[in-house]
């Protein structure tokens, strides 16, 4: 036996008695955090005010929050619309009664959008610059951000892989399984690390950032690459889309990857107000 599947059952966050601090929440609190500390360097290393930090930061938040929860319910549980609307806004469900829930349906190509929707935002109202400009630099600390993210679902047991049918992977004892799966969620995670790399020495180490868009369609096309590939090993998220030739997740990131080829491809030119 060349592998020996792990067993994984931890608990998902640090029981308070009256509250419980969820690991998954913890892993969203560190990504933003990290976050402005990453732009903090980027807007020292430009000479921008750091007082356009704290706008940035809930802008990022709210785009990210908002444009993930809305997402998961338009791309993954259209339902709720109808079945109990207001745990689409709320971290409730009044389907069977109420009952506190969280907010447990996050989806990243949501999130992807409500940044970007964001981002147009705080430009126009604080920045002062053409949205690519803060985009090729925001995407740099959101690679990182979902180093944690994955972590976090791989806590929480959920965007679970395929069983490996060997010996190999992690047995998701919360699942009420015994037999291993191939751990995704670590597989992305690792990926991402590799991302933030390639991002941040393309920052530091090139004359690209001179270039507009580019940094942010190389975020586009690699971080979505990885998705398109990673989701083979992945179980469906949504039952009845397994039979699907490409899955809600790869469908949705092809037009990132053509969005991003066409922002590294284009020619250089005056992108400034």
């Amino acid at each position: 036996m060349l592998f020996s599947a792990i067993v994984w059952d931890p608990s998902k966050g640090i029981d308070l008695g009256f509250f419980m601090i969820r690991y998954y929440s913890m892993m969203y609190l560190v990504a933003f955090v990290l976050g402005w500390y990453i732009m903090r360097k980027f807007f020292k290393n430009e000479n921008i005010s750091e007082e356009k930090l704290d706008p940035l930061f809930i802008y990022a938040v709210l785009g990210t929050l908002i444009g993930a929860r809305l997402g998961h319910v338009f791309f993954y549980q259209t339902e709720l619309l109808w079945e109990d609307p207001l745990s689409v806004v709320l971290p409730f469900s009044f389907k069977n009664g109420f009952e506190f829930t969280g907010f447990q349906g996050l989806a990243s190509h949501g999130a992807a959008i409500g940044i970007i929707t964001a981002m147009y935002f705080y430009s126009k109202k604080h920045l002062k610059k053409n949205i690519l400009f803060i985009l090729d630099r925001i995407v740099i600390p959101v690679a990182i951000g979902g180093v944690f993210i994955r972590i976090g679902n791989f806590i929480n047991s959920e965007i679970i892989g395929k069983p490996t049918n060997s010996d190999y992977g992690v047995i998701f004892k919360q699942l009420g399984e015994t037999f291993p799966r191939h751990p995704a969620q670590l597989y992305e995670a690792g990926c991402y690390i590799i991302v933030f790399i390639i991002l941040w020495f393309t920052y530091w180490k090139t004359d690209k950032k001179e270039k507009t868009g580019f940094i942010f369609g190389l975020f586009l096309v690699m971080l979505w690459t990885v998705r398109l590939l990673i989701e083979v090993v992945k179980e469906a998220q949504v039952v009845g889309r397994d039979a699907w030739a490409l899955n809600t997740g790869q469908l949705l990131s092809i037009p990132f990857i053509l969005l991003g080829l066409y922002f590294i491809l284009r020619p250089k030119k005056n992108d400034s107000y």
